[in-house]
């Protein structure tokens, strides 16, 4: 673990020494538009991805799935029914399990993006979590089971597509009990949009959860603040507990 933890240091120190000259706002390089900077979802997805009413410690919140509609098998709308009755002890996040992709992204806590010609590094200030996003190799050989999955990118254009396998079945959309299998497939797409505005989409594949792939979009927001920076959150289970019970 120590070894892990400074192999990611240097890593994020190699990166944040190659932008220390880059630009805030334009291109990295030549063809590369510069993502980079502390980012936020200011939306209630983390809580539910559809249209919801306010219930307790949820706020109100309009859906971020296009149609607001999950394409279910039936067997799998049934568990889905299941997890949202049991979801104050059953959804992960309450048992400290990483969010897994895409939940991570739109956790109520920032992420900060670094780049280089062929890496895109987030970092989550949800548990530490690390994400390393190669745009210059293919895929690892599976099956492997990781709870971010293993994501590889390229550039169309002035969006990173970001393509995401190798997923456990251990990890939910959001604390309302939507889930997926191992099986599932995520492409993610992240584009600039202004000096403090990145649109971000999201195709779910889940040929064994789902009868057709479906989309999530929202906008993710850069944080203003001088010196705005990543902080530790360190997930505790029995805070995760006493706040379900609000739920």
């Amino acid at each position: 673990m120590a070894m892990r933890h400074r192999s990611i240091s240097l890593l994020v120190a190699a990166i944040v020494t190659s932008i220390a000259s880059a630009p805030t706002w334009g291109q990295v390089r030549a063809g590369t538009p510069d993502l980079q900077g502390v980012w936020q979802a200011l939306n209630t997805a983390a809580w539910d991805i559809q249209d919801h009413a306010a219930r307790p410690g949820v706020p109100a919140g309009q859906g971020v799935v296009e149609g607001n509609d999950i394409p279910y098998q039936a067997w799998a709308a049934a568990k889905k029914k299941e997890n949202f009755e049991n979801r104050l002890t059953e959804d992960p996040v309450a048992k400290c399990y990483l969010p897994g992709v895409p939940r991570i992204t739109y956790m109520p806590h920032p992420f900060q993006i670094f780049q280089t010609a062929g890496v895109t590094l987030i970092l989550y200030e949800y548990d530490h979590a690390v994400r390393t996003i190669y745009t210059d190799r293919p895929n690892l050989p599976g099956p492997i089971d990781f709870w971010l999955g293993v994501s590889r990118g390229h550039w169309d254009g002035g969006t990173l597509v970001v393509d995401t396998i190798h997923f456990n079945d251990k990890t939910w959309f959001d604390a309302a009990g939507n889930f997926h299998s191992d099986a599932l497939h995520v492409i993610e797409r992240f584009t600039r949009t202004g000096p403090d505005h990145m649109a971000y989409a999201v195709t779910i594949e889940d040929p064994k959860v789902f009868t057709r792939p479906w989309t999530m979009n929202m906008t993710l927001y850069r944080r203003q603040e001088p010196h705005a920076q990543i902080l530790d959150y360190e997930c505790n289970a029995l805070e995760e507990e006493a706040a379900g019970r609000l739920k």
